[in-house]
């Protein structure tokens, strides 16, 4: 299997690199997304990548963009990546690259929750309420909500933390007919995904999705969908509450960075070792086959 770091396509001009994706421009209208191998961890990209990530990661959005495509309109066109490349850079987007609407993103990012975990569960504890919604006293550590809610994050620059906001905060920056809509759609997209992926045995603790506005102001979902990198897969046969169930992502390497009491989690990103790269695959690749029943298409 081929590994892709960060692509080096020559017949299209760069938009950009991301944390993980390098957009390039196809025309006017459209854009070429190629997701890397990259991996960030608490917003900083590291230095090894995971073979294969970023094939996961494209297919498992492709996979939900069909199951999920009556819900919300999204930034697929259809066009093949091969298609739009110099031929000798074609092994560059095989299986990791998508051609997408140029859509004007929404700077406000979708975040659903169905269970209080990560900065929910430390934000309940400090204060009873996750993003100033009130809930219920008691609730252990990713213990299922009552009812999944929405918790908006400003989205913010490469290695810096997204910012949690208020629903306020977003109908301020966004309007209230649009905020509204998002949240509404954000909701129902979580909700059908996770009824899925129960059937699979797989929790989906939470998401986070991203929109955009074709010429139109019709909204689209884009980006990546319900990805173990934009979401926490939980195996259910070994959910509990009162602790961080293992999950289907980057959690091995999460836990060992958070053993390294001289990296303050900001860049540069430290080594990892080889078990936690070869660990971390494995997560990603399970999580591929778990989800659509087939395994990655090399």
């Amino acid at each position: 299997m081929n590994s892709l770091y960060q692509s080096s396509i020559k017949s299209l001009p760069l938009l950009g690199h991301g944390k993980v994706r390098d957009n390039y421009a196809v025309g006017d209208d459209k854009i070429l997304i190629v997701t890397s191998d990259r991996l960030s961890a608490f917003d900083v990209v590291m230095n090894e990548p995971i073979p294969g990530k970023g094939m996961v990661l494209n297919q498992m959005t492709d996979f939900w963009f069909e199951k999920l495509g009556h819900i919300v309109p999204n930034h697929l066109t259809g066009v093949a990546p091969e298609s739009v490349v110099a031929p000798d850079e074609v092994e560059q987007v095989k299986g990791r690259a998508v051609v997408a609407k140029r859509l004007k993103p929404i700077l406000v990012e979708a975040v659903v929750r169905g269970y209080i975990i990560g900065s929910g569960w430390k934000d309940y504890q400090a204060t009873g309420a996750i993003c100033g919604i009130q809930l219920p006293a008691g609730l252990k550590q990713a213990e299922k909500l009552p009812q999944p809610i929405f918790t908006p994050a400003a989205k913010a620059d490469i290695g810096e933390h997204d910012e949690n906001i208020s629903f306020e905060d977003m109908e301020k920056r966004i309007g209230t007919e649009l905020a509204t809509k998002m949240r509404d759609v954000a909701i129902k997209l979580y909700t059908e995904a996770s009824e899925y992926a129960a059937s699979r045995g797989i929790i989906i603790a939470d998401t986070k999705f991203e929109f955009g506005l074709d010429e139109n102001g019709v909204m689209h979902l884009m980006d990546e969908v319900l990805t173990a990198d934009s979401s926490r897969f939980w195996p259910a046969d070994s959910y509990a509450t009162g602790i961080s169930p293992p999950s289907f992502d980057k959690q091995f390497v999460r836990d060992y960075l958070e053993t390294l009491t001289d990296w303050g989690k900001t860049a540069p990103a430290p080594a990892l070792p080889a078990d936690v790269i070869a660990k971390t695959q494995a997560k990603y690749f399970e999580a591929i086959e778990r989800l659509t029943g087939e395994k990655l298409k090399a």
